[in-house]
């Protein structure tokens, strides 16, 4: 099998204690998986040392970039930055807080022949019972309000092709743009698969995505994605038009 050309990237906020290890680990897998390869790290205004770390590793290693957003824009910005930059047809994403097992390239390359973006679902999530809990209800009401199947809409490992991306108009800068990338795959007509996969606890720091802030802002751009995707002229077929 030819061996795919492949971008990872991975945001960072108050992630200083984990980038050494998810740049190591990117790289150790990319050189086995790929033929050319890339990894960046977007680093989306973080407080702590994570920019000073993030450019330590692009010192270490020829194959590192890193992107600074000089204030907090939010996961879904960081998000956009890195499909905008990626410079390889296939871009794998995931968190830098190391909670994602980036060896689980491995199995969605083997994917990667029969859809144009991966997602993967947790069946089994070592989280608080809260978390757990938000979770769960977050996947029950997307499927019912944008009527879909997807076992778990909010997982952040995925992989999709760039000229898949570059196809899409995006407009959640919070936690709701992995659904958006999704949903907005799906009505264009490619092709989305799932992989199941596990997820592994933090081993620093506290996730911000259940955060009443980050909440408040996936509410609000679900609004906004519902209210174009169900508009009466969203991807109308070509040479037709509401009355």
């Amino acid at each position: 099998m030819e061996k795919p050309e492949i971008t990872i990237f991975f945001p960072v906020y108050n992630d200083e204690n984990t980038i050494a290890n998810m740049t190591e680990k990117c790289i150790h897998i990319l050189k086995e998986v790929a033929s050319n390869y890339e990894v960046i790290i977007i680093n989306d205004g973080s407080p702590d040392n994570s920019g000073a770390v993030a450019d330590e590793m692009t010192n270490k290693y020829e194959y590192v970039r890193v992107i600074h957003h000089p204030q907090n824009k939010g996961y879904g910005a960081a998000i956009k930055s890195g499909l905008e930059n990626a410079q390889y047809e296939w871009v794998c994403f995931t968190d830098g807080d190391d909670e994602y097992d980036i060896e689980d390239l491995r199995k969605m390359i083997r994917l990667k022949d029969y859809y144009d973006l991966i997602i993967t679902f947790r069946y089994v999530k070592l989280y608080s019972t809260l978390r757990v809990f938000i979770s769960g209800m977050y996947n029950k009401i997307f499927r019912v309000l944008f009527r879909t199947n997807y076992r778990d809409i909010s997982t952040g490992l995925r992989l999709m092709r760039k000229s898949v991306y570059d196809d899409l108009t995006i407009i959640s800068d919070s936690p709701f743009i992995g659904a958006e990338i999704t949903l907005r795959t799906m009505l264009k007509g490619y092709r989305v698969g799932e992989m199941g996969i596990q997820t592994f606890p933090r081993e620093f720091g506290k996730g911000a995505s259940v955060s009443p802030k980050n909440i408040m802002r996936t509410i609000k751009d679900m609004r906004k994605v519902y209210q174009n995707i169900f508009s009466s002229t969203y991807e109308l077929p070509k040479n037709r038009e509401r009355k």
